[in-house]
């Protein structure tokens, strides 16, 4: 499984958000960055973290331009509940069948988990920032907050 870097085309893809919404990356383009974060699990200490990092800064990413998607195995269910719970004004879809943790090559942390990897998606569908780590949650906002103010600029 060959992770996408920066500079690749982002593989699209169609999901279904906690609120019964249908979205796609393409309906973004030309219109928003994407800041689209991968993680393990609703509700889990390092998830609900990092969740709150991006709720806690979502108006600096609104501000620049920018659209936040969290994806990770969960259902729809656990999604809004998990959204519900920590008040989270961003998007959460699900990833059931893992078909784009795949198509991002997401790698598996320990062999057993689905990782923590943050993807930054220009307007035009290209990556310009990767982060893969399991142990540093906020560190992936931080960097996903950085690159988006750079190309909004």
């Amino acid at each position: 499984m060959a992770s996408i870097g920066v500079g690749a085309t982002a593989p699209d893809f169609t999901k279904t958000t906690q609120n019964g919404d249908t979205i796609s990356l393409s309906q973004f383009r030309g219109e928003k960055t994407v800041v689209l974060y991968f993680y393990p699990k609703d509700e889990t200490a390092g998830c609900t973290a990092e969740a709150c990092t991006f709720r806690d800064n979502f108006e600096d990413f609104v501000e620049a331009g920018a659209m936040v998607i969290g994806v990770s195995q969960d259902s729809d269910r656990s999604h809004k509940s998990f959204a519900s719970h920590h008040r989270l004004p961003f998007l959460l879809v699900s990833d059931r069948d893992g078909a784009m943790q795949k198509a991002y090559g997401v790698p598996k942390a320990m062999g057993l988990l689905p990782g923590r990897v943050t993807y930054v998606i220009d307007r035009e569908g290209t990556v310009q920032h990767v982060f893969n780590s399991l142990l540093n949650a906020k560190r992936h906002v931080r960097e996903a907050l950085e690159v988006v103010k750079r190309l909004a600029a």
